[in-house]
């Protein structure tokens, strides 16, 4: 934000995506700087964006895969001849100094794998900052609460973004054996699908789930079952996201910045698709940096 010049405009998705896409690889000890962050982010992103798509966007994905994997795998043969560092308990050091059950360390692709594996969800929590900022725009009341730093507001307003907003409509996975679910039959191999949108929407669970409230998660703690944007059940052993934890600690973050920021929006193309997987705000939610006056 500090760059960001007064009076001109920016798309928020790309400065969010890229800024994380720094920061988690800063942290990583993956060093990336200038035209080398701008085109990983640019490949973590497709991947996210070929996330359950069939065509183009699918083999934007599967061509962004295998020039991340590459990068990543040459900097890992260049930290094992000596030709480069990684910083003492940084993911780059975890995956080159691991050894399996044998003492082999990690193949190159695999090695890659590995640190794709904790860049690229990172790099994902960009869709929710813009849904974020999405959601400040059309409910501006929340936006002096947020901006106040009550860490319990910031809490309760990250779940409700994740809640209303559909960045996954649905997962689905295969049943790896024959199952009866409620009575109906699932033959082995079938294909099961997970509605979280329905789930993260249900009014037994949400009273009024099409208001954006962030007050229903006051004091509220977030059951296995029932908040499932980044799936359900505990992370250890089910399918959740392992990495909840940290969505929710830079989203609160970035959004609590943007509540701060003196900016405008310029009339565009707001809406956001439900027939897209993953969805995201048609116009990247563009902003104009003010100077001065009031937050808008």
């Amino acid at each position: 934000m500090a760059g960001w010049p007064r009076g001109a405009e920016v798309t928020l998705f790309d400065e969010a995506v890229e800024a994380i896409c720094a920061g988690v690889c800063r942290w990583a000890g993956v060093p990336l700087t200038g035209p080398a962050n701008r085109a990983m982010t640019a490949d973590l992103v497709a991947m996210v964006d070929g996330f359950a798509t069939l065509g183009p966007r699918h083999w934007r994905a599967r061509r962004a895969r295998g020039r991340a994997q590459a990068r990543l795998g040459a900097l890992v043969e260049s930290v094992r001849r000596g030709d480069a560092t990684a910083p003492p308990g940084s993911a780059l050091a975890a995956v080159v100094e691991h050894r399996d059950v044998d003492g082999e360390p990690l193949d190159r692709e695999l090695a890659a794998v590995e640190l794709i594996n904790v860049i690229r969800p990172t790099v994902a929590v960009g869709w929710f900052v813009t849904f974020a900022a999405h959601a400040l725009h059309r409910w501006p009341r929340h936006r002096a609460a947020l901006a106040d730093g009550d860490p319990g507001f910031a809490t309760a307003f990250g779940h409700e973004v994740r809640r209303f907003y559909p960045f996954a409509p649905f997962v689905g996975g295969l049943a790896v054996g024959d199952l009866t679910f409620r009575g109906v039959p699932i033959p082995a191999g079938a294909m099961v699908l997970l509605d979280v949108y329905g789930q993260d929407h249900h009014p037994d669970l949400w009273p009024d789930p099409y208001a954006f409230r962030p007050d229903r998660f006051v004091g509220r703690a977030i059951g296995e079952f029932d908040l499932i944007p980044q799936g359900g059940g505990d992370p250890r052993t089910g399918h959740r996201c392992p990495g909840e934890a940290i969505t929710m600690a830079v989203l609160t973050l970035l959004a609590t910045r943007l509540a701060r920021l003196d900016h405008r929006v310029p009339d565009q193309d707001l809406r956001i698709p439900l027939h897209r997987m993953p969805t995201r705000v048609r116009s990247g939610f563009r902003l104009t940096v003010d100077g001065s006056g009031p937050m808008s």
